[in-house]
């Protein structure tokens, strides 16, 4: 398939920039079948069934945004970081702005209490040591850091103090994300309420969502591009649960694009899950075999994303492009902070 199937127009003023407040007040559009309907995420308790199980992303987003200064005697240069991942040695890989003003070796000092050591450069990317590490980097970061808001908000205004808890899900845990799984951040503890009473079940996954899910697809042919990898945990526990959901008949729901590449990486072809840890690729689009995911609740993407091709494959071009057409039409808000879809095929 081409790039340019997944291409469509979209208004700029539809591009939300502040979430709904609150959360739960968000838009929800469900797909299921060829049945439609325009509802609000507080919804969700009547649209699903006793007995499916909603499988959750607990990756923390991490403040990743640092702005430091590097000193050469009297010059100083201002230098953007944005942390991408740790490495198995203790650094950090990071993109630097402009990375030309910092040579391997010198420091750039981001605050008092924190500051970091360029040990060299590989394919455009720094590779930082911090000169604090556990606790002790953790809170220096949470102190001199800003969270990283996608590109798209970043353009029209500055991270601030609300984006702390905004762009957090609130059953965040395992500090690591540099994006959030935006799907997860309609949920409030009203809802989770609302949905237990209802019968619906939860399962903890882990994957840390990395920066490359905002790269943008570069080859006009699909099948030649190449997903950036992001680490990821299935637990034993939430193996068990997603199997006895399925022997009781049971439909498993990933709230987000995040929850669905980890378990569909995890299932076996017979759609039985096992504790999976490690690192994934997996690169889903049209005429792909889903093993364990039933439906998939997701906020609305971008144009040529793999994300978009990714819904493409669960419901069906075709239907996605008509989806869009009607969001689009009804002015559903779009993207990180925008409204949400329940997809189920």
């Amino acid at each position: 398939m081409k790039l340019s199937d997944f291409d469509f127009d979209l208004p700029e003023d539809l591009i939300a920039v502040r979430p709904a407040r609150p959360r739960s007040s968000a838009r929800l559009l469900v797909a299921e079948g060829a049945a439609r309907r325009d509802l609000h995420v507080r919804d969700l308790p009547g649209v699903l069934r006793p007995g499916d199980r909603l499988v959750l992303n607990d990756t923390r987003v991490i403040p990743a945004r640092l702005s430091g200064a590097r000193r050469r005697g009297d010059a100083v240069a201002r230098v953007e970081v944005t942390l991408l991942e740790p490495r198995a040695d203790g650094s950090w890989a990071a993109l630097l702005k402009p990375l030309r003003k910092v040579q391997p070796g010198e420091a750039i000092v981001f605050s008092d209490d924190l500051s970091a050591v360029l040990e060299g450069v590989e394919d455009g990317q720094g590779r930082l040591r911090f000169d604090r590490v556990g606790e002790d980097f953790d809170a220096a970061l949470e102190a001199a850091g800003q969270m990283p808001l996608p590109p798209y908000i970043a353009a029209r205004r500055p991270a601030d103090a609300a984006d702390r808890d905004d762009y957090q899900t609130i059953w965040a845990r395992e500090a690591g994300a540099v994006a959030a799984p935006t799907a997860s951040l309609h949920f409030d503890d009203a809802l989770l309420a609302a949905l237990d009473g209802a019968g619906i079940a939860f399962s903890h996954v882990t994957l840390h969502v990395g920066a490359g899910t905002f790269l943008p697809v570069k080859v006009d042919d699909i099948s030649d591009h190449r997903m950036h990898a992001e680490w990821g945990r299935v637990t034993a526990r939430a193996a068990d649960e997603m199997n006895a959901t399925r022997a009781a008949g049971g439909r498993i729901i990933p709230v987000g694009t995040t929850a669905l590449r980890l378990i569909e990486s995890a299932a076996g072809p017979d759609g039985r899950m096992v504790p999976w840890e490690g690192r994934t690729d997996i690169f889903i689009t049209p005429g792909y075999r889903f093993r364990i995911t039933d439906g998939l609740m997701t906020n609305f993407h971008l144009p040529k994303s793999t994300l978009l091709m990714l819904v493409s494959a669960l419901m069906g071009l075709d239907r996605m492009k008509a989806l869009y057409a009607h969001a689009i039409a009804d002015r559903y808000r779009f993207f990180s902070y925008g409204d949400a879809s329940l997809l189920i095929p």
